[in-house]
């Protein structure tokens, strides 16, 4: 198969992860490489989307809720205004379902996302369908 240097670059690009619990964050890391994937760390959605801004992502796994004033709400509205094909590579992960706020986000936005605490055949599950297999 002969690749695009779009699909090419999206291949080989590591997915970005927005996490600010260190046990969740290293949790997700260490499934995503064990599954073949590289991945980027932010422990803030700041610094997500300065990430965001400076590289190329196969994906993108955004907690809902993150310290600093940039929520995963936020990150998907960077993603839409300005990297809009990567939109159905975005998954939310949050323990937080019950809020109203959360609820009415994943609505309106459509984005998947996982509950914690999931397992790692979830997570890689997940990750498979936004990006795609790498085993």
């Amino acid at each position: 198969m002969k690749l695009n240097s779009n699909s090419w670059r999206e291949a080989i690009a590591p997915v970005l992860v927005i996490e600010d619990e260190p046990s969740v964050l290293a949790f997700i890391c260490s499934a995503l490489e064990r599954n073949g994937y590289r991945v980027v760390q932010a422990t803030t959605g700041t610094e997500g989307l300065r990430l965001l801004r400076e590289q190329e992502f196969s994906g993108v796994i955004s907690d809902m809720r993150t310290p600093g004033g940039i929520n995963g709400a936020d990150v998907h509205a960077w993603i839409t205004a300005n990297r809009p094909e990567m939109i159905s590579r975005l998954l939310f992960t949050t323990g937080d379902t019950a809020s109203e706020e959360t609820a009415a986000i994943l609505v309106n936005t459509g984005t998947p996302c996982l509950e914690k605490p999931f397992r790692v055949q979830q997570l890689v599950a997940a990750v498979e369908k936004i990006v795609g297999r790498r085993y």
